[in-house]
């Protein structure tokens, strides 16, 4: 298992609703006073030594904590991982100081060229031997633990001899890595495939979730049957919301985010979503008693 530490000075994301931000929210954002108490990012589109995106996400994280969800870090190549790559994202995270770190249980490089895709892996042995070496050396460059996000899959692979949430659970075991929970990811799964989510749920070590996702899915007709394809780009569906609602009963609040990447919508809808999310997430808390852990956010516009 590899070691892990958290930086004394990353600031914890509270177990409170957050957005995912980006580009063309966040001068609003800001304006607007940050009115969310966490916000998640896609760290390779800060990968640049400065410049006015840099600048402007250092001046977010300087009011607010911050989750990076990286999209290219590959945990599922055969070849490792990119060094370069890896260096680059740990000099980031030195500066801003991430809350959370997270990665996708995929693939997306292989000699060097970078596919635009997040791409499956078989759940056999070997992948998850290779996942767990790259988990292990990312963990050891970062000098702290990621949390590794469950894929939204429209097909099984023949060679697939692990269920997933059991893949996923060996990965807790041997890395000491947490996981994300993404809320969606699991909902399109299940009907695409035909699993049992509850089953999934119990398979997985809820003390290992450190974050959760939310986001919308499209619905496509392929051969005759209906695929859900998860698109981030609508509303939360009511059978997500409440697929969220029984995984904080069976896993307990944590901090949670709105996800929409694609026909992004005016930052006062995304707000508003993270709106339902947070009062499903109230009502958690105030049955478990946990104390509200919203900090009290100013931003200086």
């Amino acid at each position: 298992m590899a070691a892990t530490s958290s930086s004394a000075f990353a600031p914890t994301v509270p177990t409170a609703a957050g957005i995912g931000l980006r580009e063309p929210h966040r001068e609003a954002f800001v304006a607007a006073g940050c009115p969310v108490p966490w916000v998640e990012i896609h760290p390779e589109n800060y990968l640049v030594p400065g410049g006015p995106r840099l600048t402007g996400i250092l001046r977010v994280r300087r009011d607010l904590p911050v989750s990076c969800h990286g999209v290219g870090l590959s945990l599922g190549s055969a070849g490792g991982l990119d060094p370069d790559h890896l260096m680059r994202l740990r000099a980031l995270y030195d500066r801003l100081e991430p809350g959370l770190i997270s990665e996708h249980l995929s693939w997306s490089v292989t000699d060097a060229t970078y596919l635009n895709d997040l791409l499956p892996l078989p759940y056999t042995e070997n992948s998850l031997d290779r996942v767990r070496r790259n988990i292990d050396h990312a963990q050891d460059v970062f000098g702290r633990r990621i949390l590794v996000e469950n894929p939204a899959a429209c097909i099984a692979f023949a060679e697939s001899v692990i269920p997933e949430a059991e893949f996923l659970a060996e990965l807790v075991a041997r890395t000491g890595c947490g996981l994300l929970l993404d809320v969606n990811n699991l909902y399109v799964s299940s009907v695409n495939l035909g699993f049992d989510r509850t089953a999934w749920l119990a398979a997985i070590p809820a003390d290992a979730v450190g974050e959760l996702h939310l986001a919308g899915h499209a619905r496509m007709t392929v051969g005759g049957e209906e695929l859900l394809i998860d698109d981030h780009g609508s509303a939360v569906g009511d059978a997500v919301m409440a697929l969220y609602a029984d995984v904080l009963d069976r896993v307990g609040p944590r901090p949670v985010l709105i996800e929409w990447d694609n026909d992004l919508p005016p930052l006062d809808l995304l707000l508003a979503e993270a709106g339902r999310a947070q009062r499903l997430l109230d009502a958690r808390m105030r049955q478990f008693e946990m104390p509200a852990k919203n900090p009290e956010v100013h931003c200086a516009g």
